[in-house]
């Protein structure tokens, strides 16, 4: 991501801004670089100065849907006049009912029904003339991500997932990646595998450490909302920008409690519930 200036005015120097490349950490791959125009999953992007007391100096969201919201989308022109801010870069995903919020360099928040992928960077700015500034910034993934593989094909009455997260947050501090909170909280998911067929749904989360230890309970529910399935799984193993993938049956009741935790940073074990 890099940033320059826009059109020189009296005592502000211009600011242009292209949001360039990011680090992803993929599964089977240890890191990827890729222009931000060309990753799937990044549908917005939020840039914001703030001055030292915090105070909100500018603040803009391109949206890769809209075309009306960039000329190209990660570059950004702004006239900023001379001072010290952070710099505050998030990428993100969008999806309707998740509204994404930025207050500060320090609280950041999807304040509906889920957390998606996120990437941040943050840095300070000093601008003391009214030169032109370019500046660079990585973007990096600062989500966890957890998802669940049932064993067994889905049955006709289950309509939707709802993980239960003991720990974690939907809200996030941009400076430091981690979470605002550790109150954890319920992310529900529609099942969308066909009768009879494996599902596979997913749950982003912030955490409040780089590694930190949940507990999850998986409830299968009907188009009523009702629970016809219940499954907890104790002490499952997270890291921010890795996956953890628990496997495990979900729709048949009398099968076996095994659900087996799978993480790319800890050895594969079996976790009884």
């Amino acid at each position: 991501m890099l940033l320059t200036g826009c059109r020189k005015t009296e005592g502000v120097a211009k600011v242009r801004i292209h949001v360039d490349n990011f680090t992803v950490s993929q599964e089977e791959l240890p890191q990827a670089r890729s222009g931000i125009a060309d990753c799937n999953t990044i549908k917005a992007v939020t840039l914001a100065f703030y001055t030292p007391d915090g105070t909100e100096q500018y603040k803009v969201t391109q949206v890769k849907s809209d075309a009306s919201t960039y000329t190209t989308f990660g570059d950004f022109n702004l006239s900023l006049p001379m001072g010290s801010y952070t710099m505050v870069v998030l990428g993100y995903s969008t999806m309707e009912g998740s509204p994404f919020t930025l207050t500060s360099p320090t609280l950041a928040s999807y304040t509906g029904e889920h957390a998606l992928e996120t990437f941040a960077a943050t840095q300070v700015v000093n601008i003391s003339s009214t030169e032109e500034v370019n500046l660079s910034a990585t973007l990096s993934r600062i989500v966890s991500k957890l998802q669940v593989y049932s064993s067994d094909g889905r049955t006709a009455n289950a309509s939707k997932l709802r993980v239960t997260l003991s720990g974690g947050s939907k809200s996030f501090n941009p400076s430091t990646g981690l979470a605002t909170d550790n109150n954890g909280f319920i992310n529900t998911v529609n099942i969308s595998a066909a009768e009879g067929s494996v599902s596979n749904s997913i749950t982003f989360l912030f955490l409040n450490s780089d590694e930190q230890t949940v507990d999850v309970v998986l409830d299968v529910l009907n188009a009523s909302g009702e629970s016809i399935s219940h499954k907890e799984v104790d002490n499952v193993p997270l890291k921010r920008n890795r996956a953890t993938i628990l496997t495990g049956s979900l729709y048949n009741a009398s099968a076996g409690s095994d659900f087996t935790v799978n993480t790319e940073w800890l050895t594969s074990h079996n976790m009884s519930f």
